[in-house]
């Protein structure tokens, strides 16, 4: 065994270990897009491979991926009428969430290890959760706080109180519009002037902007604009495709492009998920990732500029070689789109009071099939009736945060000497340890690249297999079958697209 080339290290991400084949290349900088690359129909496999290997995340895709647990809050009108899929046309009145405290909201979320939560501000049903000028199915016109309560200013101030980030969700759909004649109604996309400014208005605003959209479009163009000029910072922006309950001759075209221009104008450093460029979604509501997650995924652009998937939103496979072959008649681009994996703490996605949350062991299971999968864990913990997370909600979150703590305690490669050969890193505990965890992850600010690697230790004058993976991206996360003893450890790549940067190769023994 070769020990010779040895790297001292403090911590196992405190240096990007580098390992051999092709040449490194530069990092994107500020000044430098290289998050989506054209593809064109003469390309070869080996073309698409070179492109792939080429595309980097945004710095705003990099924060998000590093967040890796972010919380939803589906609160609205569904959590008084019991519906999951509002209707339009609920009395305001019935939204009386008495006991309001979104710095409970935040404790329990901070507690539990989330970083960011995202509030349903509009959901399908079209009541939004803040005095909006664009609309009256609002809290205004409900006689909670006598009209003068606001979900959303208690959420943003609570959360930024508490250290979270700030996520809000805007459904596409509507269906209070639909019933007055603005949801998909036929109008043309034609220029139009943001913010519209209404009767009363006392706005003067710096700056105007003149957006294609429809009828409808425009109303949600004025809604985004208050709550991204309103309420401070906004970190991530989430529309979903949905489409109301209309005709299927009257579905509206939604103007993906002239959103995502204002959402970029007044938010630059908002994620866009999960029908938006920066983040998709994983495919399923069951919080589960693909055993091999690529980030970089062919995708087209459909419906005025809206990112889409080239291959199916649920296929197996998004971005191997094979994959990227597949979907070439289809691609425009070859992307930077990392998953979301959204689930909901109990089975609905709104508070209903005869369902109870998922085990420990259910959500130990979701983050090791998210989190520990190249994807960021959204895990929704509805508000109840009272404005509330529920408590047995609360302690399922501690409970949580505790098992996933237990199940990757501090890493013992920490302050460890590493050997960096071509194609591996090697460890060296100083001493035999055992170890039934393995935490890896690429430095992605160099693209993804590892389709395929070894976990060994040395153990009676041989290294021996200890674990195998595919894809690594951001995390990736390996138990081991039974805890293995061994002082000297390595990581070697098998498969890679370029050169592979590790930021950690983490060894653990979990005290669970």
């Amino acid at each position: 065994m070769d020990l010779s080339r040895r790297v001292f290290v403090t911590s196992a991400a405190a240096v990007a270990m580098t390992t051999g084949l092709p040449a490194l290349p530069a990092a994107a900088t500020a000044d430098t897009d290289l998050s989506r690359i054209p593809v064109g129909p003469d390309d070869t496999e080996a073309d698409l491979v070179r492109k792939a290997s080429r595309v980097r995340p945004t710095a705003r895709q990099i924060t998000w991926q590093a967040l890796e647990r972010t919380a939803f809050l589906h609160f609205g009108v569904n959590t008084f009428t019991g519906l999951e899929w509002g209707t339009g046309d609920e009395d305001p009145d019935v939204f009386q969430p008495t006991s309001l405290d979104t710095d409970q909201w935040a404790r329990a979320l901070r507690d539990g290890g989330f970083r960011l939560a995202i509030l349903t501000v509009k959901h399908h049903d079209g009541f939004v959760l803040y005095p909006s000028r664009y609309t009256d199915h609002t809290v205004a016109s409900s006689s909670w706080r006598d009209g003068r309560g606001d979900v959303l200013r208690s959420f943003a101030d609570s959360m930024r109180r508490h250290g979270l980030k700030v996520g809000v969700y805007i459904s596409p759909a509507d269906e209070n519009q639909y019933l007055h004649g603005v949801y998909a109604n036929g109008s043309a996309r034609t220029a139009r002037t943001i913010p519209t400014l209404v009767a009363g208005d006392d706005r003067s605003p710096d700056r105007y902007f003149t957006l294609a959209g429809t009828d409808y479009g425009a109303h949600m163009l004025n809604t985004l604009y208050e709550v991204l000029t309103e309420y401070g910072p906004v970190d991530e922006v989430w529309f979903d495709g949905a489409q109301g309950h209309i005709p299927p001759d009257k579905v509206e075209d939604y103007d993906w492009d002239s959103w995502y221009t204002l959402v970029r104008s007044l938010a630059p450093d908002a994620a866009i998920a999960v029908t938006g460029p920066d983040l998709r979604w994983v495919g399923n509501e069951g919080g589960l990732a693909r055993e091999d997650e690529w980030s970089v995924i062919p995708v087209k652009e459909n419906q005025y500029g809206r990112t889409d998937w080239a291959l199916s939103y649920d296929t197996a496979d998004e971005g191997s070689r094979t994959a990227l072959v597949a979907a070439r008649p289809k691609t425009d681009y070859l992307q930077w789109w990392p998953a979301e994996c959204d689930v909901s703490i109990r089975d609905g996605w709104f508070y209903h009071p005869d369902q109870q949350p998922k085990s420990v062991d259910e959500l130990t299971e979701i983050y090791f099939g998210s989190v520990g999968r190249n994807a960021v864990l959204l895990l929704n913990v509805p508000p109840d009736t009272d404005g509330l997370l529920h408590d047995t909600d609360v302690t399922r979150l501690r409970e949580f945060r505790d098992r996933v703590d237990r199940e990757l305690p501090a890493d013992l490669a920490r302050g460890a000497c590493r050997s960096v050969t071509p194609g591996g890193v090697t460890v060296d505990l100083g001493r035999e340890r055992e170890v039934d965890r393995v935490r890896l992850a690429e430095d992605i600010r160099y693209g993804q690249q590892v389709e395929g690697l070894v976990v060994e230790a040395y153990a009676a004058g041989s290294w021996s297999r200890v674990a195998a993976a595919g894809t690594v991206g951001a995390s990736r996360i390996l138990r081991l079958a039974e805890p293995v003893r061994a002082r000297h450890w390595r990581v070697r790549v098998t498969a890679a697209r370029a050169a592979v940067r590790f930021a950690e190769f983490a060894l653990l023994r979990s005290s669970v």
